[in-house]
Formats: C-alpha cells, structure tokens, sequence
C-alpha cells in the first residue's frame, strides 16, 4: 500500500514539474496579427521608444542638449499610452474636444465630435499660410527678412531683419518646425503686411467653404480674434492636400535649413506621427494654453486617403488620439 502511495505522488510530483518548466506564451504570441491603433502589429508596437519633450510651434525654438544617459523605458510614456483596439471597426475612443475624420477623395465625414466647436486653432493656421503661399507660386523669388517680421515670440528661427532667402526655402521651414517669424514674414512679402495677408486668409478660407472661421495673424498666436472649428480645418487641410507643393514639405520628418550666413540647422518636423506610423504622410500641428494641443494628421493605405483633425487634446492625448483615429479610418473597411 504504501508502495502504491509513493508512487502516485511521484507521479503528480512530476506532472507539476513539467507544468512549471513549461515556457510562458507572451502577449504577441498569442496574437501575433492584433492591430494596434497605430495600425502596427503588436509584434511591432512593443520596439523601444525615446521620450521626448513636446516640440511644436509654441514651444522653445532651441536645440535641447542630447542626453547621455539611457531613458528608463516607462509604460506610461506616449508609446506605450496607446489603448489595444480589440473589436474591429470600432471607433476608438478620443479625449480631445473637437474631432474630425474625413475621406480625403470624396469628402465624406467617417467621424466628428464637435466638429463645429468655434476654437483656437493655434499653429494648425500655418497649413493656411502655407497653401495661400504655394498658390502664389514664384518659389525662387527671394524674400529679404525685415524687422516687423521678427515680432514674432516665443518661436522663432532667428532669421535677422537684411537676410535674404528663396520663397521655397522659407515655407518649407514653416511647414515642418512651424517658427513664428518665418509665418509673418512670408505673409508680409505675400501680402504686403500682415493685415492684408489676414485678409487673403479669410477670403480663401471663405472661397474653400470654410465659413465659420476668422483671422487674423498668420501664425496663430493668441488673438481672442482668430478662430476656426474642426470642419473648417478639415476643409482647408483637403485642399492643402491635393496641392503637390505642400504635399511635398509636409511628409518630410526633418530638414536642412541654411541659413544666410552659410549656417545649417536641422530642423525636425512637430508632426511626431511621421515617424511613428509608416502611412502618417503629414499635415501640421499645433499648441496654445488656449487652444490646448492640436493635430491635422494626414495618412494613406490601401488606396484611400484620410485627413484627421484633433482640437483641445493632452500633451500625450493628441498623438494616441489621431493615430488611433487614422488607424480605425484606413484599415477597417466599415469606416468607409
């Protein structure tokens, strides 16, 4: 009997052993092909992420030292934020106040939420500035920088009142680091000042459809004046997008600005989606206190393509909101 004992708990003591031993499945082995909102398997969400701080149009203009010291990889850095979308075609859920989604060929809305929300759009105005610019044409004209144009806190390139550059080299710069005393000098030498240049602004945006917005400066610097609304936006970044010329600014992640003294300085895009998703081809950002961070991000797969515009979002909210929005519009077939 006691034979007979021993030798079924050796037996359980063994199948035990063997459940311990065996090898955990992780999370993307179990599925390998889930889609995350950024639209990557999960596979090739969980790559290494650098926390970076925040760079757009209204913060500091000036090269941050690179840190030598390896950042401790933390789950609640903006990679890592980003929810699993687990039922397909459900919309993903956003903080930001005002949000649009639209097919870029036809026009059709796929998503709003307080799309006619009248709001500060901050820097997203310079995708206007940029388009009214590129319809001008003439990119090898030479623009000479004067003073009023460098009136422009708290980011600014640091182009000096004498300097000269070409018209293409100016809005390039404008499109991708989105500096204050680029936006007022191209819409000077555009329109002659800045008043007039404004008032180039509302008349295209009135001729786009854009109808319930106003402005007043170029760069979209607080002005209890200056509003637009996510529809608005919407309406003017489809047209910027079927313009070759900032299509062609737009999706570049970094550019090499010379300035007129010889010096270079890489400018890196604001657009932090260009480098995150393979199919964000652009547009611009966008941050005030007052308007609180903004994103129109553009992206193409499969054939369609989608504008996504984000207003009154976080800091980290912004990118998780319109990747997971571009994400949901392009790669699942019951978004439209």
């Amino acid at each position: 009997m006691k034979r007979r004992f021993d030798f079924c708990f050796a037996a359980i003591l063994l199948a035990l052993t063997c459940i311990a031993a065996e090898t955990p499945i992780s999370p993307d082995q179990e599925n390998p092909n889930e889609i995350r909102p950024s639209g990557v398997p999960a596979h090739r969400q969980r790559s290494k992420s650098k926390s970076t701080a925040d760079s757009d149009s209204e913060a500091s203009a000036t090269p941050r030292p690179r840190r030598t010291h390896r950042a401790t990889r933390s789950h609640e850095s903006e990679d890592d934020s980003l929810p699993t979308q687990t039922v397909p075609g459900s919309i993903p859920k956003v903080s930001a106040s005002s949000v649009i989604v639209i097919n870029v060929r036809t026009g059709a809305v796929l998503y709003e939420k307080n799309p006619d929300q009248i709001r500060a759009p901050a820097s997203t105005t310079k995708l206007l500035t940029g388009l009214i610019v590129a319809e001008t044409g003439s990119f090898d004209r030479p623009v000479t920088v004067a003073q009023v144009d460098t009136l422009a806190e708290p980011v600014k390139l640091n182009i000096k009142p004498g300097e000269i550059y070409s018209r293409i080299d100016l809005l390039r710069a404008l499109l991708v680091k989105s500096p204050n005393d680029v936006a007022r000098c191209l819409a000077r030498d555009n329109g002659g000042s800045i008043e007039a240049f404004a008032e180039k602004m509302n008349q295209r945006a009135a001729a786009l459809g854009a109808t319930h917005s106003h402005f007043v400066n170029p760069n979209g610097l607080p002005d209890a004046r200056q509003y637009s609304t996510a529809r608005d936006l919407a309406t003017i970044a489809r047209v910027a997008y079927s313009n070759p010329t900032i299509r062609s600014i737009v999706c570049l992640p970094q550019l090499m600005f010379r300035y007129a003294n010889g010096r270079t300085r890489e400018l890196e895009n604001t657009n932090k989606l260009l480098k995150r998703l393979p199919y964000c081809n652009g547009m611009k950002t966008g941050y005030t206190e007052a308007a609180g961070k903004c994103l129109i991000a553009s992206g193409t797969a499969g054939g369609k393509d989608i504008i996504v515009v984000v207003l009154g979002d976080s800091h980290s909210g912004v990118w998780r909101d319109a990747g997971a929005l571009l994400a949901w519009a392009l790669f699942n077939p019951s978004a439209g």
